[in-house]
C-alpha cells in the first residue's frame, strides 16, 4: 500500500489523485448528456410533427417530463442498494453510466413513444445510479484527514455545472440546425466519451470502490428477486398505456410518498433507536416536507419554464433567435459563481450562521418570491417577457437552491441514527423525487391565460410555507438536540 508521501508525488490532476481526474470526467459527461437531453425533451413532446417533435398535448408533456425527473432521483435509492448489497460502488457506477448512454441511444434512434418510453427509463435507472455511486467514490481518494478532500469534491462539482452548462447549448444548437434526434444523439455521444476516459482510469481506484460492504444473503436474494419483478410489473403499467401518461407524475408522486412514509415507520419503530435518535428523526419530518414544496417549485425550471422560454420569452439576439435549451444554461452559470459565495460566507460566520431550519424557511421564501417575479412580465403576449429578467428571476431561484439542495443533504446526514444512515440520505433523495413528480403534477394547471393567477398563488403559498417554518423553529430546534 502506498504511503501518503508517495500519493502525493502521483499528483496529475490539479494536485489531487490522478482517479479523481475519471470520475470528474465521468461526472461531467454524465451530466453534459442528461441536461443536453433535458434541455429539448418537453418540446420534443409537445412540438407538432412539422416542427420535428410528436405533437402530445402540453399537460401530458410536462406530466411525462415531472415524472421522468420523480424517477431518478427514486433511482438513487436503486443504485445506493446495488452498490451495497451486490456490484460495489465502482462497478455500479460503470455499469449504470453504460445505462445511461443506452437510453440516449434509445432517444435518438426509436421513433416516437416507443423511443421516449424506452430511453427515459433507462435514463432515469442510469442516471441514479451514477448520482448515488459518484460522490462516494469521489470520499474513496482520500484518508479522513486528508486537507484536499474538500478541494476534491469542489473540483468535482465544478465538473457537475461545466457539463450542465454546455450540455444545453450543444444539443440545442443540434436541435434547431438538424433536429432532435441529432441533439439526442450528441447526449449519446457525450455519456460514450465520458465511460471511455473513466474506463481508461478504473483501475486507479482503491479496492473498497469494488468493494461490496452488505453482500446479499439466500434469503435476501428471494426477497430481491419478488421486489424486482413487482418493480417490472410498475414499469410495464407506466409505459403500456394502461396507466394515462397524463397520470405519470402524480403516479410517480404517491410512489415517492408512500416509500417516505414507510421508511419513516420503519425507522421511528426500530427498537435500535436512542431517545435521541428518534427526536432528531421526528425533526427531520417537518424539513421532509418543506424539501419536497422547494423543489416541486424549483424543478420547474424543466417544465412550466421550458414552456414560458419557449413560448413567452423574446430569444432575440442581435438578430438570431436563442434556442429553447439555452435558458437550462443560465443556472449551472450561476451556481458555478454563486456556491464559492455561499461557502465562504457560512465559512465566514462559522458558528453564528443561522440554522438548517431557518436556511430552509428561507429557501422556500425565495422561491416564493421568484415565481412571484414573474407577475409584471405576466399577460404580455408572445415573445414579450425580456431575457434579462427571466435571467434574474433564474438568479434567484439559485440563491434559494444554495439555501436548501447542499444544506439538505448535509442534514439527513448528521440527523441520521447511527442503524440507519443510508436510509436517512435515502429520504432526502425521496423528498426531491417527490417534489419533481410534483413540479409535473402542477405545470398542468400552468396556460399563458392564466399565468398571473398561476405564479401569484404558487408564489403567495411557498412565502406562507415558509412562513409557517418559520414559526417552527424552536420546536424543531428542540427536536434536533444539538444539531445546528
Amino acid at each position: 500500500m502506498s504511503s501518503p508521501d508517495t500519493e502525493r508525488t502521483q499528483r496529475t490532476f490539479f494536485g489531487h489523485p490522478p482517479a479523481l481526474a475519471n470520475l470528474f470526467g465521468v461526472e461531467m459527461w454524465e451530466r453534459f448528456s442528461f441536461y443536453g437531453m433535458q434541455g429539448i425533451l418537453l418540446i420534443y413532446l409537445y412540438y407538432t410533427a412539422d416542427r420535428g417533435g410528436l405533437g402530445i398535448d402540453e399537460g401530458t408533456a410536462t406530466s411525462i417530463v415531472g415524472a421522468y425527473g420523480g424517477l431518478v432521483y427514486l433511482s438513487t435509492i436503486l443504485g445506493a442498494w446495488l452498490a451495497d448489497r451486490v456490484l460495489g460502488p465502482e462497478r455500479t457506477l460503470f455499469y449504470a453510466a453504460s445505462v445511461v448512454m443506452i437510453g440516449h441511444i434509445a432517444l435518438a434512434l426509436i421513433p416516437g413513444l416507443a423511443g421516449v418510453a424506452v430511453g427515459l427509463v433507462l435514463i432515469a435507472v442510469g442516471s441514479g445510479g451514477v448520482k448515488a455511486n459518484a460522490t462516494s467514490l469521489v470520499g474513496t481518494l482520500y484518508s479522513e484527514d486528508d486537507d484536499r478532500r474538500d478541494g476534491g469534491f469542489s473540483l468535482f462539482y465544478l465538473g457537475i455545472n461545466l457539463g450542465a452548462f454546455a450540455g444545453p447549448l450543444l444539443t440545442g444548437l443540434l436541435q434547431k440546425n438538424v433536429g432532435f434526434h441529432y441533439g439526442f444523439g450528441l447526449a449519446a455521444a457525450g455519456m460514450f466519451l465520458g465511460l471511455v476516459q473513466y474506463g481508461a482510469g478504473r483501475r486507479r481506484l482503491s479496492d473498497d470502490a469494488r468493494r461490496v460492504p452488505n453482500p446479499l444473503t439466500p434469503d435476501a436474494i428471494r426477497r430481491v428477486v419478488g421486489a424486482a419483478v413487482a418493480l417490472v410489473v410498475v414499469v410495464v403499467i407506466l409505459i403500456s398505456g394502461i396507466l394515462p401518461a397524463s397520470r405519470y407524475a402524480l403516479a410517480v408522486a404517491v410512489i415517492s410518498a408512500l416509500a417516505a412514509i414507510a421508511y419513516f415507520v420503519v425507522i421511528l419503530g426500530s427498537g435500535r433507536l436512542t431517545g435521541v435518535e428518534r427526536s432528531r428523526v421526528l425533526a427531520f419530518i417537518p424539513l421532509f416536507i418543506a424539501s419536497a414544496a422547494f423543489w416541486s417549485l424549483y424543478q420547474q425550471q424543466f417544465t412550466v419554464v421550458t414552456v414560458y422560454s419557449d413560448q413567452r420569452l423574446d430569444r432575440n439576439i442581435f438578430g438570431w433567435e436563442m434556442p429553447v435549451s439555452f435558458v437550462q444554461s443560465i443556472n449551472p452559470v450561476m451556481i458555478i459563481i454563486l456556491s464559492g459565495v455561499f461557502a465562504a460566507f457560512w465559512t465566514k460566520l462559522g458558528p453564528r450562521q443561522p440554522s438548517t431550519p431557518i436556511k430552509f424557511s428561507a429557501g422556500l421564501a425565495v422561491m416564493g418570491i421568484a415565481f412571484l417575479l414573474f407577475l409584471p412580465m405576466a399577460g404580455g403576449g408572445p415573445n414579450s417577457a425580456p431575457l434579462l429578467g427571466l435571467a434574474g428571476i433564474l438568479l434567484v431561484f439559485t440563491i434559494a437552491e444554495l439555501l436548501v439542495s447542499p444544506v439538505g443533504l448535509s442534514l439527513s446526514t448528521k440527523l441520521a441514527p447511527a442503524a440507519f444512515r443510508t436510509q436517512m440520505v435515502a429520504l432526502f433523495f425521496l423528498s426531491v423525487a417527490l417534489g419533481t413528480a410534483m413540479s409535473g403534477v402542477l405545470a398542468k394547471l400552468y396556460s399563458a391565460d392564466h399565468e398571473t393567477a398561476y405564479f401569484g398563488v404558487i408564489g403567495g403559498v411557498a412565502l406562507v410555507l415558509g412562513g409557517l417554518l418559520a414559526l417552527a423553529v424552536r420546536p424543531i430546534r428542540r427536536l434536533m438536540a444539538g444539531v445546528h
